[in-house]
């Protein structure tokens, strides 16, 4: 009787492992490992935040993905075996797009990796279907070490793919795997949450939504959708915001310098003093972590400007030892930084925690 059962059970295991029909991996399924902020539904993972991932290992020779996108217009990055096969852009209707297929047959890993920010739209992820006679493994061990980072449009790769100096923040040449947060972070072999937005500023952006009003959202779209800090607790994080500031409270005339200021700019202490505010509320959620706190490569960190100060004055009143400036040099150049310069700002990043970070 022991015999027989034994035989049973691995006949119903082969059937769910190794059957000879495709292998369905729902998106709830605890085989699947997901990275930021991600809203659960009933029948789907919902995909806003630029970085947002899922990740499987499985036996087989292929994977199809069930999806659908808000706009149509979000792109998602394919990666197998730590090499990127392809890039997919869903449409609006559910529907199964093919990510990879003819691998030789064997154990593999991938990654299916949102490159786009969450103003581009939501997209819905239902499951993963794996080719006949495939197998879905266990997932891999939680990352180490984790990151989070607090932008603007330098921090998701805006415009890092268009290579006609047309600094086109589009859908196509957006990339939020070769903006310098990404490169970073693979590099230290770290889970990260990228928490930016294009356009966005401590006091004012270009539109009415500011990051000290973003930054604790789950669905970045709502407003009374709220981010469980204690689900992800980062060693590093690093802020690069000011950019849009730098523009805008040079602007009397724009509708959100006179939402924010009505008819007079900040003064130098109001600058600080916002900044300093969004540095410990960040700092209160998270009060062992590790804050850098950053700026550039664009002109807010050219000659002259005066914002590298305020960020090291605002840092400075704070008080904490664990609290860290550092500035990327000016690239000079018109536009957002391309793929060569979001390589050296990750370099440049990469040095400065090799030196001052311990994980």
């Amino acid at each position: 009787m022991k015999i027989k059962f034994f035989l049973v059970l691995l006949l119903v295991a082969g059937s769910k492992f190794c059957n000879a029909q495709n292998v369905v991996i729902t998106s709830h399924d605890p085989h699947i490992r997901y990275s930021g902020r991600i809203l659960m539904q009933d029948d789907a993972a919902q995909l806003a935040w630029s970085g947002t991932s899922l990740k499987i290992n499985f036996k087989g020779t292929g994977v199809k993905a069930a999806l659908k996108d808000e706009y149509g217009v979000n792109y998602f990055t394919v990666i197998v075996d730590d090499k990127v096969v392809a890039l997919i852009q869903p449409d609006n209707t559910r529907r199964e797009y093919a990510l990879v297929a003819g691998l030789p047959y064997g154990n593999h890993k991938l990654e299916l990796f949102k490159r786009t920010e969450w103003a581009m739209g939501k997209t819905w992820f239902y499951r993963f279907e794996l080719d006949k006679n495939a197998a879905v493994l266990p997932p891999a061990a939680p990352q180490k070490r984790k990151m989070e980072y607090f932008g603007d449009s330098i921090s998701l790769g805006y415009a890092v793919e268009d290579l006609t100096g047309q600094d086109r923040g589009t859908a196509p040449y957006e990339n939020g795997y070769l903006s310098y947060p990404a490169i970073t972070a693979r590099h230290f072999d770290a889970e990260f949450h990228n928490t930016s937005r294009s356009g966005i500023g401590v006091m004012v952006s270009w539109d009415p939504l500011i990051m000290p009003e973003l930054y604790n959202r789950l669905d970045a779209t709502d407003a009374e959708s709220k981010w469980d800090f204690s689900k992800y607790t980062p060693d590093v994080v690093v802020i690069n915001l000011f950019q849009n500031d730098v523009w805008l409270v040079k602007m009397p005339e724009n509708a959100q310098f006179k939402a924010k200021f009505g008819t007079k700019p900040p003064t130098d202490d109001q600058v600080i003093k916002a900044y300093h505010n969004f540095v410990k509320t960040i700092r209160n959620k998270y009060p062992k972590a590790q804050i850098i706190c950053v700026l550039g490569s664009m002109d807010a960190v050219k000659a002259g400007s005066p914002w590298p100060g305020y960020v090291q004055k605002a840092v400075a009143q704070l008080g904490d030892k664990n609290i860290y400036t550092h500035f990327f040099s000016y690239k000079n150049t018109p536009g957002h930084p391309g793929k060569t310069e979001q390589q050296a700002m990750a370099d440049d990043l990469t040095a400065f925690i090799d030196q001052h970070i311990k994980w």
